[in-house]
Order: C-alpha cells, then sequence, then structure tokens
C-alpha cells in the first residue's frame, strides 16, 4: 500500500504486481487506491489543479533526509492505556506488537510506524541493561 501511495504521487508511476492469484490483501490494496483516486481526481478537478512530479534537487532530498534521521524517538508520542506502566518491558513490547499489526491490518500505517519505533526503542534500553549488567 505505501508503495503504491509512492507511486501515485509521481505523474507517471505505475505500480506491477506480481503473483500467481489475487490475493485478499491486493484486492483491498487495490480497491482502497481506487477510492483515494477518486476522491483526488474529484479534488482536483473542483479546484482546477493539474497534477504534475514535483522535481527536488539532491540537496533537497538530503537536507529532508538529514533532518528526519535527527529526529529521537523518545519524541514519538502514543496514546497508552493506564495499566502499561505496570508491565515488564518484554510484556510491553508484546503489547506494542499487538497493536502494531492490530494497526496495519486497519491500514493505519503511520499508527504501526510510532508503534514499531516505540518496540525498537524497549528493545534498546532493554539491551542497554543487560550490558550493564
Amino acid at each position: 500500500m505505501q508503495t503504491a501511495g509512492r507511486a501515485a504521487r509521481n505523474v507517471s508511476g505505475e505500480v506491477i504486481m506480481y503473483a500467481d492469484q489475487v490475493t485478499d490483501s491486493m484486492k483491498r490494496m487495490i480497491s482502497e487506491t481506487n477510492r483515494r483516486r477518486r476522491i483526488q481526481f474529484d479534488y482536483n478537478e473542483k479546484h482546477g489543479i493539474t497534477p504534475e512530479t514535483i522535481s527536488k534537487t539532491r540537496e533537497e532530498i538530503l537536507q529532508a533526509t538529514q533532518f528526519a534521521d535527527s529526529k529521537p524517538i523518545e519524541e514519538e508520542r502514543l496514546i497508552l492505556p493506564d495499566f502499561f506502566s505496570e508491565l515488564t518491558t518484554q510484556d510491553k513490547i508484546s503489547f506494542l506488537l499487538q497493536q502494531m499489526k492490530q494497526a496495519a491490518d486497519n491500514l493505519e500505517f503511520e499508527q504501526a510506524a510510532e508503534l514499531r519505533d516505540q518496540i525498537k526503542l524497549l528493545k534498546a534500553q532493554a539491551k542497554k541493561r543487560r550490558s550493564r549488567r
């Protein structure tokens, strides 16, 4: 879904899927892409917008990447249940994994990515504590 979304940002972008059969997840992705495409087309037509591909210089791309890479994971904010702070680190990771999978199943990829980053942070903290012993 995310790859198809990236391709859609390019005027001549295409997505080619290879498979022996069309799976349910492929059908959902195609349906969602078509739904979003209709909404975008209607919006563009209503506001007189002609889509065009954005061109960026190498320096602009590197600058944007540098900013994104410098953002510490700790800045991510998640809404967690009250009992979360009472869980062991392993239970927190398990809980977040479950939430991440549920978010991905619901096509909430930004939320899933935030949960993934929080899981990475917890694993890194646990590893750091183990190495100090």
